[in-house]
């Protein structure tokens, strides 16, 4: 009889172990300079779109959320080097990250835009760009199209750590604009008082090649967690916990077409 209860324990033992695998805390990186998707409470806390959702991502999965704070062109170095398991840092959705991670379906789309003065008048040509100081973050999908396309037109571009940077110098006149996400400047620049006297100027930017397929979480290449987080997605649409966050933000449909 001993023994009979010492081999069901053991099984059960056993049965609990993907149990426990399944417990182990998601390290997710973050840039929390990058409002409303992640910034700093007053408290110091992290708070924003990316940062929520997130959270209803690994409650979903049942598996605690540990996030680590990291500069977005560190991102997928610290990836490789398994310190954190995933990245979710409005990160978009391109070829040539494709080539260094894996990514989850999108969980939102939005264009990049130009941001500069009030009254510029940006053709969708962009050759008034010439000779104009573009600050673009640095590592960002925003800085390769600004090279490529908008330094052959004449336009300077200016790399920063983060887009609160930007915000500062393009306040204070030490630079002419920036190219970001659209969502990105409206709420984290044009609504606040730094931002008082700028608008959107030019045309919307959405040529994939640049801008990709929409934004995702990046995970290591062949990592599992790829197809669990997609689920996840899929499942807090469904039961309406990822519209319950975007309203808490934006008042449109940030996840796109």
């Amino acid at each position: 009889m001993k023994k009979l209860v010492l081999l069901g324990a053991l099984a059960l033992s056993v049965l609990s172990l993907p149990t426990f695998a399944d417990e182990k805390p998601l390290k997710i990186g973050i840039e929390a300079a990058y409002p409303p998707f992640a910034s700093k409470a007053p408290d110091g806390s992290i708070v924003g779109f990316d940062y929520d959702i997130g959270n209803a991502l690994c409650e979903e999965m049942k598996v605690k959320c540990v996030w680590v704070e990291q500069e977005f062109d560190g991102l997928i170095p610290a990836l490789k080097v398994r310190k954190i398991d995933a990245i979710l840092s409005s990160m978009s959705i391109t070829d040539d990250r494709k080539k260094s991670v894996d990514f989850t379906g999108k969980y939102y789309n939005t264009p990049a835009r130009l941001v500069m003065k009030a009254g510029t008048q940006i053709s969708d040509g962009l050759t008034e760009l010439k000779g104009k100081n573009i600050g673009v973050q640095r590592g960002s999908i925003h800085e390769r199209f600004a090279r490529e396309v908008l330094a052959p037109l004449g336009a300077e571009i200016k790399p920063y750590g983060s887009q609160n940077e930007i915000y500062l110098d393009v306040a204070a006149g030490r630079l002419d604009g920036t190219v970001a996400d659209a969502t990105l400047l409206n709420d984290g620049f044009l609504k606040t008082d730094s931002g008082k006297g700028f608008a959107f100027v030019g045309p919307a930017f959405t040529d994939v090649k640049y801008f990709g397929d929409g934004v995702g979480i990046a995970v290591r290449k062949g990592d599992a967690l790829k197809d669990k987080i997609t689920t996840a997605i899929a499942a807090i649409r469904a039961s309406g916990k990822y519209k319950q966050i975007q309203d808490k933000y934006f008042d449109f449909d940030i996840y796109g077409q």
